[in-house]
């Protein structure tokens, strides 16, 4: 539908800066409104209802440490801390965790998850495409030349009505994944810190209301995105200029939107609950975007505090040169993450959205069971053959155990599961099917997935 003159808007000179940048950028490499909103073909087989909320502990968390303790082990492999009971019998958490412990009717543990990429980003291309890279990078520098799932659901899943994005990266998005065949469009936007006093995530600032004297001024606006959109070459993406219009004006004028973003509409003793920290206000807003609609949530749990030097990352090898040490990182972890991992699950229980919600906690692997020690620290290796992951809500069997290792964390022995396992189950609950195809710059049809099965321990 083309605008006709009495619906244009008189011209107001050239936009300034400061405006095109809050409202025609998103923060990610240039992308434009238009660009993240422009509506995807959607499989038949969607659930526009589901939503993911990954919390990301990349460097690789250690499952001794966390969720697959050993205290029999010989001291060498069973590191610092003990394990302490739950609420559900024989699952057992590390003592860091009180709060987790008391929820564990509300989660499973999966203990045997495994692959074979020992390196950061070949591990978390693994572990979030569900694709093996096809030449391993010792020095982790790899990027993915594959979609990871959030940006599978932004493809297939069908614009949210309110113009919310379906993909969402708290306060940024997994570093080791590009735009790749599926278009820029598909990529996370990335909001920055919630913890931030009075935050508001990028180009969101014009929307906290709408009046009659705006209008004008909005419709102006998208127009301009729109003249940029149409100078952009996104791989044929968008068909429809007047729809991502449309999309682009409803982000701008809908107050859905930028309430989903509001965290100051939180109770003071619920947001005191998660934590007012990075990794609490992250999972609170999470929780509120899938609430929201948005299909899938990544929270980039790199270090609970951005301006650390130490601990900036869940990779605990010992370190005397910074004083990197395994146990005071755990600790230092666990004071931010267990009050916001457990209020999250707590949140989406409580408001009857676990069905709707399905929350994972891991990283890219597990570490090495055998500890290392130097000048008085201890630390762990990267070790893909073992690791741990929790999981809760998604309508599944929560209150389990699933798998096991053995006696020393470093492999397996029972219900080995792989990251294609993980990801079948993740597309179950989407409603996307992981055998559907895209073509790649190549002109292949590649499938989703190759391999994996839905973890039947869950259903």
């Amino acid at each position: 539908m083309e605008r006709s003159d009495q619906h244009r808007s008189p011209c107001h000179g050239p936009i300034r800066r400061r405006d095109f940048m809050r409202v025609g950028v998103l923060g990610l490499g240039g992308l434009t409104l238009p660009d993240i909103l422009a509506a995807q073909s959607a499989s038949g087989n969607i659930r526009p209802d589901t939503s993911v909320i990954l919390f990301w502990m990349w460097g690789g968390p250690s499952q001794l440490e966390t969720w697959d303790l050993k205290p029999n082990a010989p001291t060498e492999y069973r590191g610092p801390f003990r394990p302490i009971s739950t609420n559900v019998p024989g699952l057992d958490l590390c003592e860091i965790f009180p709060l987790q412990a008391r929820q564990a009717h509300r989660f499973s543990l999966i203990r045997s998850l495994h692959h074979e990429m020992s390196s950061h980003n070949d591990g978390s291309i693994e572990i979030l495409t569900g694709k093996t890279p096809d030449r391993p990078d010792p020095t982790s520098t790899a990027r993915s030349l594959h979609p990871d799932f959030g940006m599978i659901a932004s493809r297939v899943r069908e614009s949210h009505p309110t113009g919310i994005p379906q993909y969402v990266g708290i306060p940024t998005k997994p570093f080791m994944t590009d735009p790749t065949y599926l278009g820029l469009n598909c990529n996370a936007y990335a909001t920055g810190d919630p913890s931030v006093a009075n935050f508001r995530p990028p180009n969101l600032s014009l929307d906290a209301g709408v009046n009659a004297s705006r209008l004008d001024d909005r419709r102006w606006l998208v127009g301009q995105l729109d003249r940029l959109q149409q100078r952009m070459e996104l791989n044929g993406m968008f068909n429809s200029h007047d729809r991502i219009r449309s999309h682009a004006f409803q982000l701008l004028t809908n107050n859905a939107v930028a309430k989903a973003f509001d965290l100051e509409s939180e109770s003071p003793q619920l947001r005191d609950r998660y934590g007012r920290t990075l990794w609490g206000q992250s999972c609170l807003l999470a929780r509120r975007l899938a609430e929201a609609g948005t299909a899938v949530i990544t929270i980039d749990a790199l270090a609970p505090k951005p301006s650390l030097s130490t601990y900036f990352s869940w990779d605990d090898h010992v370190n005397p040169a910074n004083g990197w040490d395994l146990a005071k990182g755990m600790k230092l972890r666990a004071t931010d993450m267990d009050p916001a991992l457990s209020t999250l699950i707590d949140d989406i229980y409580d408001r009857g959205l676990d069905k709707k919600v399905m929350v994972l906690a891991l990283g890219e692997f597990g570490r090495t069971p055998r500890l290392t020690h130097s000048s008085g620290l201890m630390g762990r290796d990267h070790w893909p053959q073992a690791q741990s992951a929790l999981i809760a809500g998604g309508g599944l069997r929560m209150g389990q155990v699933i798998g096991a290792t053995n006696s020393k964390a470093e492999f397996p022995t029972e219900r080995p599961y792989t990251p294609q396992d993980l990801m079948a189950t993740v597309y179950l609950h989407l409603g996307i099917d992981p055998k559907q195809s895209f073509t790649d710059f190549g002109g292949r049809p590649i499938p989703i997935l190759h391999r994996g099965t839905p973890i039947r321990e869950l259903s």
